[in-house]
């Protein structure tokens, strides 16, 4: 039973993180480019340039992640997160040209780190 309601699209959580870094020197490319991996290695897919978006089994686990993304963070900048459920995730209107496509799908197995 527990099982089932954390894969609630009620409870389950899309967590966005949105941001513009500067990338005007050295130093700050790299500290882009450090993010970024960050971003990549806690399991966050691109949906655009500087849009990033991970699925989380819940909200206490979108909260723990964007926690542990925090010390990360480079200095300047700016960055946001936002956590929205599966329900509203899937209300997204995409389009690739006039065309729409689906939203993404929720990984098939979560994963355990």
């Amino acid at each position: 039973m527990t099982e089932r309601r954390n894969l609630s699209p009620f409870r389950a959580m899309w967590l966005f993180t949105f941001f513009d870094l500067p990338v005007t020197t050295r130093k700050a490319r790299r500290e882009y480019s450090r993010f970024r991996t960050s971003l990549l290695k806690e399991g966050f897919a691109m949906l655009q340039f500087s849009v990033y978006a991970r699925y989380c089994s819940s909200e206490e686990k979108s909260k723990s992640i964007s926690s542990r993304l925090k010390p990360l963070l480079p200095p300047g900048g700016q960055i946001r997160f936002l956590a929205v459920t599966e329900h509203q995730f899937g209300k997204m209107l995409v389009f690739h040209g006039k065309k729409r496509v689906s939203t993404e799908k929720p990984p098939q197995q979560l994963m355990l780190f």
